[in-house]
């Protein structure tokens, strides 16, 4: 039975992280290319621990990270997010993504982001959602600019200055 915060797309199948998703996790945490704005590369057990944090956070709030594999395979292209903002429990919930670097430049980025959204205002029935990357990190705003969401400022996140990008439910 499938995982119920599991979310298929177009080209997407988005599920919940899990121990089996680990060396595909690792092989994406360690390359620097990927985590060029997202902080130190990872180390198996820097990965094991973060899906145990996951998976903790899914059974407490009822979302957190998701594994991305292309939709009817098991090739796994990245991971997306919708989480408290910094990790702070009285933060706006934020959506992110990362993806493995064969895997940019396909628009994978924004449909994982899109389902982030949807799953935050449709399913998690916030009215608010947010963003945040590194202002050099060009390829995330557009990304952000591309769901729709609008620039706020710099803003301190992860304590580091990040752009800020915003979306309010539409309708």
């Amino acid at each position: 039975m499938p995982d119920p915060h599991s979310i298929t797309t177009d080209r997407l199948f988005l599920t919940p992280f899990a121990p089996e998703h680990a060396d595909d996790l690792l092989a994406m945490n360690s390359d620097p290319d990927v985590m060029r704005y997202l902080g130190d590369i990872q180390t198996r057990a820097d990965v094991e621990t973060s899906i145990e944090r996951v998976q903790a956070r899914w059974e407490k709030s009822g979302y957190s990270w998701w594994t991305i594999f292309l939709k009817d395979t098991d090739t796994m292209i990245g991971s997306a997010c919708l989480q408290n903002l910094a990790h702070k429990d009285d933060a706006p919930l934020e959506i992110g993504w990362r993806l493995k670097t064969a895997h940019h430049g396909k628009g994978y980025a924004t449909e994982a982001g899109q389902a982030a959204m949807d799953f935050g205002f449709n399913t998690i029935g916030v009215d608010y959602l947010c963003a945040v990357t590194n202002p050099d990190n060009l390829a995330s705003q557009k990304v952000m600019q591309r769901l729709g969401m609008h620039y706020v400022g710099i803003q301190t996140h992860y304590d580091e200055p990040c752009v800020y990008y915003e979306m309010h439910k539409p309708g």
